[in-house]
């Protein structure tokens, strides 16, 4: 079919998709900066900024990778850009959600933090950061991801890289929603390696928490998981879609039965967070009684939604 040159646009967004991950990385110094110039009893440890680091290093890495792919009018570029978009959006939206539920509770409990030397700011201040905060997220989560999103979901795009770009590509091997689930699997591997690090080990299991060399062991063995399901997924192996389904099922049972028998701030002693910490949050009341059950539950919801939409692709074994 006839479509219309989009190499024009390809550059304009591969420069824009170059400098979010410049953006991403200067994240890292920002938050090592940050504890840097915090109180002493409000500083996280390293270990616990390893997660945060290493999202936003491979962040910036993958952007710049895929913005000059998009310069280039790879079509594998275009594929996983529009991945990311999608996935920029799904997310953008769910933290909206949550943030609507959220923070109301959270600039509530702020007079119950105030002190002497250091008051409570006034209600009215508080209504416009919460204004200003949401016009920044709908910049940032919403509009943004969308107007990537609208671009490389276009058949002209499409049409514009497959013919700068005759040559198969690995992306062209997997339907573009289930591959979404291969990489997302991929990304859950190294985070899993590095979860003894960050967190000594702890993890929710069917009404108690591991620790130590059990915890993790868990980690590795999830990490395996993981990205044996991320194998047969691409290759569309309906073993590989199961395989998620039991996972996220066995995992939010055991989730819920744990975080049903203990408040979840003991997990985060158990995890060495700092005392100042656990108390801002504690003040806050966000994951009071079963507040954390329903957290949850809200938040695998969606996952299991779009795993029954993927199912179509999954073609039985011969």
């Amino acid at each position: 079919m006839p479509y219309k040159d989009r190499s024009t646009g390809l550059v304009v967004f591969g420069i824009l998709t170059i400098g979010l991950g410049c953006l991403s990385g200067l994240l890292v110094p920002m938050m090592l900066f940050g504890q840097a110039v915090a109180p002493a009893n409000a500083r996280t440890s390293f270990s616990t900024l390893l997660p945060g680091i290493c999202i936003y290093v491979v962040l910036a890495v993958a952007l710049i990778w895929l913005g000059i792919g998009s310069i280039k009018a790879r079509r594998w570029a275009r594929a996983l850009l529009l991945i990311f978009s999608w996935s920029w959006l799904a997310l953008g939206l769910f933290e909206m959600v949550a943030m609507a539920f959220i923070m109301p509770k959270v600039l509530a409990n702020l007079p119950s933090t105030g002190t002497a030397n250091h008051p409570a700011p006034p209600a009215a201040v508080m209504d416009v950061v919460m204004v200003v905060m949401f016009l920044v997220l709908g910049v940032v989560f919403v509009i943004l991801p969308a107007i990537w999103t609208y671009f490389y979901n276009s058949r002209h795009v499409k049409a514009t890289c497959e013919a700068c770009d005759p040559v198969t590509r690995w992306t062209d091997a997997c339907p573009l929603p289930v591959l979404a689930v291969c990489l997302w699997a991929l990304f859950c591997v190294p985070m899993m390696l590095i979860m003894p690090l960050t967190c000594h080990g702890v993890a929710p299991f069917f009404g108690m928490f591991l620790t130590g060399a059990p915890g993790t062991l868990f980690y590795f063995a999830l990490a395996a998981l993981w990205a044996y399901a991320a194998w047969l997924l691409y290759q569309l192996d309906p073993r590989g879609w199961w395989l998620i389904l039991i996972a996220m099922c066995v995992g939010m049972a055991s989730g819920l039965v744990t975080f049903a028998r203990h408040d979840v701030l003991e997990m985060y002693r158990l995890m060495d967070y700092p005392q100042a910490q656990i108390e801002q949050i504690q003040k806050t009341g966000l994951l009071e009684g079963d507040r954390m059950i329903w957290l949850m539950s809200f938040s695998a919801l969606p996952f299991l939604g779009y795993l029954f939409f993927i199912k179509k692709y999954f073609r039985r074994k011969s």
